[in-house]
């Protein structure tokens, strides 16, 4: 998510001995040729200061500075940073909202929670239709939290992945440990956080982190047949080769990481990956990104990876599909000029809509992004692009 210090808070579980391919130090660029350009079809937003009505003070541990005109603290929790995204097959989407301000010290009283979302592309605008908090209230985190409650907070996880499973539960991946999280459908934990096996961020207390802050699980994948996740670091493990990414494999049935991990090498390893997830049972899709914003964003694309290693270079082979800073526009949809940009910092959603149309939505980082407008805090842009060529994904994800 955001390149803001985090200071600390997790546990880990579990042993487990890993082996990964050792990729080139060189960035493994496009496998296949690129595709052409990616049109917009549909574009709608979520205001910038859209809340939870009636819900619990947020903030205050901001220090009351304004940001892009937005002056902390507020009456109620902000509907803002999503990390992650769900088709609900009804034309509405679940959104989770992430750590909430940027780091534990500032995030305690950000409630973490399940958003549902209507985007209207005809109205252009995004509908806030219900949603859940996500709490623990039979006591499976082993370390205290911040509320007495066990409503989850910004202070005890960074969620930043989610993907649903075939009894309606939610795993959601986690920045802080990294730790993987299971949900039933009204947002309770059932049970303790799952840790990744060798890897520590500096927020896990088990100590001697080898992961930098905020560079836990970024995206999350699941297998067609909703047997098993693919959690995916966005930061390099210390000791892996600069820019190379770990793609775990975690089986549901067990619920063992299964010692299988693919690598995904960034183009530089200054970028970072947003979302990921799968197209079949060998290829994902992949955000990957800058770090700039406005005139400073160059870099957003959204790459095919394929696991099967083709070229047998030790990484998973990947094709540009989209590049979300230059997409047509012939409609106007998202402005007046025929070439649209989505320049934000953090791009962190993307959904199969159809075959060869994609959903992507930014995460805001209310109220400090400013990549649309400088000065002005960014809202939260729902856009729909279509793709040069067909997907050909397992028509399991295109219900």
């Amino acid at each position: 998510m955001r390149n803001l210090r985090r200071v600390g808070l997790g546990v880990g579980i579990g042993v487990l001995s890993l082996a990964i391919s050792a990729p080139s130090a060189s960035a493994n660029g496009s496998f296949g040729k690129a595709w052409g350009q990616a049109q917009l079809t549909g574009w709608a937003a979520l205001p910038a200061a859209t809340f939870v009505s009636a819900s619990d003070p947020s903030g205050a541990l901001l220090g009351g500075t304004p940001s892009n005109g937005i002056t902390p603290p507020f009456d109620d929790q902000p509907v803002q940073g999503f990390s992650g995204i769900l088709k609900n097959g009804d034309g509405t989407f679940d959104v989770i909202s992430d750590n909430g301000y940027g780091n534990k010290a500032n995030s305690g009283d950000f409630v973490l929670r399940i958003h549902r979302v209507a985007p209207d592309y005809a109205k252009k605008t995004v509908d806030v239709v219900g949603g859940i908090n996500l709490t623990d209230p039979n006591g499976y985190v082993p370390w205290a939290l911040t509320r007495k409650d066990r409503v989850l907070t910004g202070a005890d996880f960074d969620i930043e992945s989610i993907q649903r499973v075939n009894d309606g539960s939610y795993w959601i991946g986690d920045e802080f440990g990294p730790y993987l999280l299971h949900f039933d459908r009204a947002g309770r934990l059932l049970q303790a956080p799952i840790s990744l096996p060798g890897v520590r961020a500096p927020e896990n207390p088990e100590g001697n982190p080898n992961l930098n802050s905020s560079k836990g699980f970024e995206g999350m994948a699941l297998s067609p047949d909703g047997r098993t996740l693919y959690p995916m670091l966005e930061g390099t493990v210390a000791g892996d080769p600069a820019g190379s990414l770990r793609f775990n494999e975690f089986d549901l049935a067990t619920q063992r990481y299964t010692g299988k991990i693919y690598t995904y090498q960034m183009e530089d390893p200054g970028y970072s990956i947003g979302d990921a997830i799968a197209v079949d049972a060998d290829r994902f899709l992949i955000i990957e990104r800058d770090q700039g914003q406005g005139a400073t964003a160059k870099f957003k694309r959204i790459y095919l990876a394929d696991k099967r290693d083709r070229n047998r270079d030790g990484k998973m082979d990947k094709t540009l599909v989209a590049d979300l800073m230059n997409i047509a526009d012939p409609r106007h949809l998202g402005g007046t000029s025929g070439v649209f940009t989505f320049p934000f910092q953090t791009i962190e959603d993307v959904v199969i809509l159809d075959d060869r149309t994609l959903g992507v939505v930014n995460d805001n980082n209310f109220p400090f992004s400013s990549g649309r407008t400088p000065g002005k805090p960014d809202d939260d842009e729902f856009i729909t692009i279509r793709l040069a060529e067909n997907l050909h994904a397992d028509k399991r994800f295109l219900r």
